[in-house]
């Protein structure tokens, strides 16, 4: 009757979101008095998922499950949760898993609550807080399921270390055919992902053109921060579409997010409303961003991007 939590990883390596869930998992365990099952697919060390709650680890280990594929993955999770007699199961809001989701929703016969903000408000019946309206209002939502899966919104609940020892059990599903082969995968490895970034730096068209990128990159650098844009800019071609953040791209839920040149179309608002702190840098005092940001400075990029850049550094040499 454990709750049952589906841990992420990439390459061997467990993602931060993997952590939260994990957290999220072992709280709504401690309301349910009971314990948390993971299930990790290909991952190396599972011995660091005991840090955030987890009991026990189903360590799924199988060379075809190295892509995502959201039929096989659902039908592993399902599997897990049957045999453990799970009557959670709790999921991110990475891409990956919103898109097997809803495959495992009607695998278990389950309720599934999406964007997920808090701990379940009553257990019985199962309610909890979700955004809507593109993070601009809040609805409570009961699952009254037998089986119930929870997708907690990234960056909502954070990492919470409970310093216990997990157990590792090798689990072998029967996976169903899949008629999607991959061909080939290209990932720039040397840049802080959006989907895992604390910060965010993202520009727009008052970059004037891709030859101004630079000084992102290196404010982006600075920080420790992933890059994006805006969408006209990905539209254009300056960037890659994979930058590209807002309600029709990536969206966005660090907790510190810059955007520097961009006027703050409805569009590109609903899709980085979930950040903590947003702070914009615009020449026109009247952008639509200013509304929506925590902190904003009225200012030619070029001019304000450099000074920061120069104070930051001296600021990490000071305390370096």
């Amino acid at each position: 009757m454990s709750v049952l939590v589906y841990t992420e990883s990439e390459n061997g390596t467990f993602k931060k979101t993997a952590f939260e869930v994990a957290s999220y998992a072992k709280a709504v365990a401690d309301q349910l008095g009971t314990t948390v099952t993971a299930v990790a697919v290909n991952a190396n060390d599972v011995s660091e998922l005991g840090k955030y709650g987890v009991d026990k680890v189903l360590k799924v280990s199988d060379a075809t499950l190295n892509n995502f594929n959201a039929k096989s993955y659902a039908s592993a999770i399902a599997q897990a949760a049957k045999n453990e007699g799970t009557k959670v199961v709790i999921l991110s809001q990475s891409a990956d898993s919103k898109y097997l989701a809803p495959i495992l929703s009607v695998g278990l016969e389950a309720g599934y609550a999406s964007n997920v903000m808090e701990l379940p408000t009553s257990t019985s019946p199962f309610t909890v807080k979700r955004t809507a309206f593109t993070n601009k209002a809040f609805n409570l939502t009961t699952i009254d399921t037998e089986v119930k899966i929870v997708g907690v919104s990234n960056n909502s609940f954070g990492l919470v270390e409970n310093n216990g020892a997990a157990t590792a059990e090798d689990f072998a599903p029967s996976l169903p055919a899949s008629g999607v082969t991959v061909e080939s995968v290209d990932k720039a490895t040397d840049k802080v992902t959006i989907a895992d970034a604390e910060i965010v730096v993202s520009a727009g068209r008052g970059m004037k053109g891709p030859e101004n990128w630079g000084m992102i990159e290196e404010l982006a650098d600075v920080l420790g921060a992933a890059t994006a844009c805006s969408k006209p800019v990905s539209d254009l071609g300056w960037r890659p579409h994979s930058e590209h953040v807002g309600q029709t791209g990536k969206p966005v839920a660090s907790n510190l997010y810059i955007a520097i040149g961009i006027s703050g179309a409805i569009q590109h608002l609903a899709g980085i409303n979930a950040s903590k702190v947003k702070v914009v840098v615009n020449t026109d005092p009247e952008a639509p961003f200013f509304k929506a940001a925590d902190y904003g400075v009225v200012g030619d990029a070029f001019e304000v991007v450099p000074q920061l850049i120069e104070k930051l550094k001296a600021f990490k040499a000071a305390n370096s």
